[in-house]
């Protein structure tokens, strides 16, 4: 199974210069950085440029391609449970 990747999120990633993740957020999907939530050893890893996206393998069950729609903002991160860390971001 292949999951695509859409162009502007290929694009966001390559411009930021920072690894991404798809994990499990409390509305579904969502795409956030690895400083938000670190990948694991069993994701999905898509080389993006110098940089990586990282899928869950949860995740990877249910999609088949990430689109920005999947960005979460910082308001969706701190009001949601999956994302409290002790790290900052």
């Amino acid at each position: 199974m292949e999951i695509q990747v859409d162009e502007d999120v290929r694009q966001m990633i390559l411009s930021q210069g920072r690894d991404y993740r798809v994990c499990t957020a409390c509305a579904g999907p969502a795409l956030v950085t690895t400083k938000v939530k670190a990948p694991k050893d069993t994701d999905i890893k898509i080389p993006i440029g110098k940089n990586f996206l990282y899928i869950s393998k949860i995740q990877a069950m249910y999609i088949d391609r990430v689109s920005m729609d999947m960005l979460y903002d910082r308001d969706e991160i701190e009001a949601c449970p999956a994302f409290y860390t002790r790290r900052g971001f």
